[in-house]
């Protein structure tokens, strides 16, 4: 049980966090958490992703996992069961987030529920005096990534994206060589993901199984009968609920391409793709290219295959830096760097393997990116994810997808991100929401 007296501690010095995507000094922060004082944590949406951060946050010293919170509960029993074996304390069970939110005996709050769900959430939790780990995508959509930004502002509150990538040694390397001019000035980058990904069929009004919550589920979306192909894992690809392969998983990708070429929001996006494989539910692209020009000449490409996993570079995803002395290859394990010509100048492998194509569960950059999130609640270390940043990263997923949706190239404000000239575009910034769910800075 952490102490009153803490709880009261952290909450005036809440506001202190505020800067903390910029480069302020550690003294800022020296009164968040005493550095020796263990931070109760939630766990939001425990099935899969949610498995892979309670493996982490259960090895990170002075962290207790306090509650664990998800609409299932055949799976939040077995998670319970899974957390007490490794920890002293037994975590408590709860099927509804706003109980968590609730519950003033915990610090930090982690979502890994539905995209749907995580602005929401998000909000709610720094209203209720929380830190806030939130994985990938940010949000559902545009507006959303609007309001997370303003809402940490307001609230102070420390808010990592669970953009992992941006805490691998050998990634951090790579753009600090690429700033230091290894491969030259660089102008475009090129990043892929491929799966083999099957068909997810035709869906049928069913039952709702005794062990969900539909309602809950549901959260922030407005009502839908459920279907049988909706749970666990392939509301990914309706509108309703998912953002697409794109989000999914390419936001990784795009995200270490934007961090590397030093650009913001771009000046115009086109996309080309579709639904080309199965003649099934799946409402978003199983082949996609988005192309993001960028003020400078400089240009960003994504290449999605869902469901054709041939590798390129022998590697299922990955991204490639050029610049007009040479490239840079890397991925989660590492980084090669060459000259025109092709042959390595440079070579940096990981310490410890991640998984590339798979899902990212309890692993070494997971585990980097847990500490670099916790150091910055005790100490005020820079966060290496903040929402701010990778809001334009998520941003230019969500613009691929309208792209590609309308059939359109877009042009974009490239001072915030916005879609000029086309009113009916930017009908999809935002989405309509439960009442009672929406989300709301105070």
């Amino acid at each position: 049980m952490i102490k009153k007296s803490r709880r009261s501690f952290v909450k005036k010095s809440a506001l202190s966090a505020i800067g903390l995507s910029m480069a302020s000094s550690a003294l800022s922060y020296s009164r968040i958490v005493g550095a020796n004082e263990r931070i109760n944590v939630a766990m939001t949406g425990v099935r899969s992703r949610g498995k892979g951060l309670i493996g982490s946050v259960s090895g990170i010293k002075d962290t207790n996992i306090a509650v664990i919170c998800d609409v299932a509960s055949d799976i939040l029993n077995e998670r319970i069961s899974q957390v007490s074996k490794v920890q002293k304390s037994k975590p408590v069970g709860e099927r509804d987030f706003r109980k968590v939110v609730e519950n003033k005996d915990i610090d930090a709050v982690f979502i890994s529920s539905p995209d749907h769900t995580h602005t929401t959430f998000a909000i709610w939790a720094m209203q209720g005096d929380k830190h806030v780990y939130v994985e990938k995508p940010l949000s559902h959509n545009p507006r959303e990534g609007d309001l997370l930004v303003a809402a940490q502002k307001k609230y102070g509150k420390v808010m990592q994206v669970g953009n992992q990538q941006r805490s691998a040694p050998t990634s951090i390397q790579a753009v600090k060589d690429i700033r230091d001019g290894i491969i030259g000035d660089v102008y475009s980058a090129k990043c892929w993901y491929a799966n083999s990904r099957e068909s997810i069929g035709k869906g049928k009004v069913v039952p709702v199984p005794d062990w969900l919550d539909w309602d809950l589920w549901q959260g922030p979306a407005p009502r839908r009968d459920y279907k049988d192909n909706y749970v666990h894992y392939d509301w990914h690809w309706f509108w309703h609920w998912g953002t697409g392969e794109v989000n999914n998983n390419g936001l990784h990708e795009l995200d270490v391409c934007r961090w590397a070429l030093g650009v913001d929001h771009p000046t115009k996006v086109l996309s080309s793709g579709g639904r080309f494989f199965f003649d099934d539910d799946w409402e978003f692209y199983d082949t996609q290219t988005v192309t993001y020009e960028y003020e400078g000449d400089k240009s960003i490409t994504w290449e999605g295959h869902s469901c054709n996993g041939l590798l390129q570079y022998e590697r299922g995803r990955g991204s490639i830096i050029y610049g007009n002395k040479g490239s840079i290859l890397f991925d989660r394990n590492g980084y090669f760097a060459y000259d025109p010509k092709g042959n390595v100048i440079k070579e940096m492998k990981e310490a410890a393997l991640s998984e590339t194509t798979g899902l990212v569960g309890a692993g070494p950059l997971v585990t980097y990116h847990m500490n670099n999130f916790f150091n910055a609640i005790k100490s005020g270390e820079q966060l290496n994810s903040p929402v701010d940043d990778i809001n334009k990263s998520n941003l230019m997923c969500h613009l691929g997808n309208i792209a590609q949706k309308l059939d359109t190239p877009l042009t974009i404000n490239n001072q915030n991100g916005k879609i000029i000239g086309n009113d009916y575009a930017m009908k999809m910034w935002g989405r309509e929401y439960e009442p009672g769910w929406e989300p709301k800075i105070d």
